[in-house]
């Protein structure tokens, strides 16, 4: 997997590849979908979510240019893959969801796997985690039809906020403070499960 979708693919990172070929993905998918694991493309999980293609794990994790001194939040932790590859690479790990299934679900499998110190949090991620910030990098892995501006805010100077944003097909976006506001980097069109709560009403 390491070899041929990641480095192959333009990743370049090397904690990053390391921690790809250390956390064990097929324990974050049903037993009767391991065997699909390691292959290049999502996954299905419960409550009618997925679990990203490595590749997009990858490339979110570099995009947020972290390292043991980074603090990082996760929107969406979902099966918690992400969170897991995150807390290989950065120094504290912040995750939040807003599905109470898979917000319970997690709780177990990251201390069970080594991933005890990421903290979790059920709820809706539109608000992050103001008592936290401010973070280096922030992740959203469900796609908002815009950005909340909550996470902006909640972001360190030099931060990074990785999303997708639009309806239908998405563009994932590198959004960084500067002491003079908000640059904007489009990477590349994206498909992911919309982000719920109240980013839909907000929008």
């Amino acid at each position: 997997m390491v070899k041929d979708q990641l480095i192959a693919r333009g990743i370049v990172d090397r904690e990053v590849l390391a921690a790809m070929g250390e956390v064990p993905r097929h324990e974050f998918v049903s037993k009767h979908l391991r065997e699909f694991a390691y292959s290049d493309r999502p996954l299905p999980i419960e409550e009618n979510q997925t679990i990203s293609q490595p590749y997009i794990v990858a490339i979110m994790t570099e995009l947020g240019r972290l390292d043991k001194d980074s603090r990082v939040l996760e929107i969406g932790t979902g099966s918690g893959y992400q969170a897991a590859v995150l807390a290989r690479v950065a120094g504290e790990v912040y995750s939040i969801e807003i599905i109470e299934a898979l917000a319970l679900q997690v709780r177990k499998t990251l201390p069970r796997l080594g991933f005890g110190e990421v903290h979790l949090r059920y709820g809706d991620g539109y608000l992050g985690w103001p008592e936290a910030a401010p973070f280096d990098a922030i992740l959203v892995t469900a796609a908002p039809p815009s950005v909340p501006k909550p996470l902006l805010e909640q972001l360190a100077v030099g931060g990074r906020l990785i999303v997708p944003v639009g309806t239908g097909v998405q563009e994932l976006v590198v959004y960084t403070k500067t002491t003079d506001g908000i640059e904007r980097k489009s990477i590349f069109p994206v498909i992911f499960v919309p982000m719920t709560g109240q980013i839909q009403k907000a929008h």
